[in-house]
């Protein structure tokens, strides 16, 4: 199968969306509001009307709704494993290990320019920040979503299926580069997320997830970066006043974990 047939069907599969999403928005709200996420986006919503522009939230949060919506809907989850009959049922193949790293790709590449001389929207310290924040928020929203739903993956292999954790956080990464480099270049931002949607694919493709777990963690993956910049600046005033940090962040990936690790020194 081809990556254009691929996406093809993906968009095919988005235009299920609208009326699955008005179906669905009950159980949406009920799943998430149980999550410590859910709560932390509420919160943050409420007390920070005037800095969150929800327009720009519409794409993540469709992204999210047709997911969860995939978890009750026949037609949704016929679209799934179509795809999956597609991509592994008919034409079995040998897996790869390249999604494991290509996640983090994206936010390495924004160290990458900046070590190359290449200045982004923000120093050391902020930046470095922006990323924890956005990846602690991306992992309290999976975990809890996970155990919550305990979907099956393809494969049978496990019970944690919804959403791609994988995705999410490579949608994080292109936003964070997207983010830090838009007003350098459009195409840093186009880059990311084309690797950010070749590790998505390549979930789909070694048969570890459904379309609709790649795309509800890459809304996930995207509105927790999102809400990171949105957040920054409120915790920037209050802890960082005539302080300076020097710090390195480092994603990384051991015995099938991946996270994020952060050296730091506060004068």
């Amino acid at each position: 199968m081809t990556i254009h047939k691929t996406l093809s069907l993906l968009l095919v599969a988005l235009c299920y969306f609208s009326p699955a999403m008005a179906q669905y928005t009950d159980t949406v709200t009920s799943k998430i509001s149980k999550t410590a996420s859910g709560e932390l986006v509420k919160t943050i919503l409420l007390q920070n009307k005037k800095i969150v522009t929800y327009r720009s939230f519409l794409l993540p949060v469709g992204m999210i709704g047709y997911g969860i919506a995939s978890l009750n809907s026949k037609g949704l989850k016929h679209v799934n494993e179509k795809i999956k009959e597609e991509i592994w049922t008919e034409a079995p193949h040998k897996k790869t290990p390249i999604d494991n790293y290509l996640q983090f790709a994206p936010a390495a590449a924004v160290y990458g320019l900046n070590m190359a001389g290449i200045k982004g929207k923000n120093n050391l310290r902020d930046r470095s920040i922006i990323y924890l924040m956005s990846n602690a928020m991306l992992n309290v929203s999976i975990s809890s979503i996970k155990n919550t739903t305990r979907q099956q993956r393809p494969d049978g292999s496990a019970y944690n299926s919804f959403p791609s954790g994988h995705t999410a956080e490579a949608f994080a990464s292109a936003e964070f580069l997207r983010q830090e480099y838009r007003e350098v270049s459009p195409f840093y931002g186009i880059a990311g997320y084309a690797v950010a949607t070749a590790t998505g694919l390549l979930r789909m493709y070694n048969n570890k997830h459904w379309l609709s777990d790649v795309v509800a963690g890459a809304g996930i993956g995207i509105a927790s970066t999102k809400l990171a910049y949105y957040l920054y600046p409120l915790i920037k005033r209050k802890l960082f006043k005539n302080r300076t940090m020097n710090a390195i962040v480092m994603p990384y990936y051991k015995n099938a974990g991946a996270g994020v690790s952060m050296i730091y020194n506060i004068n």
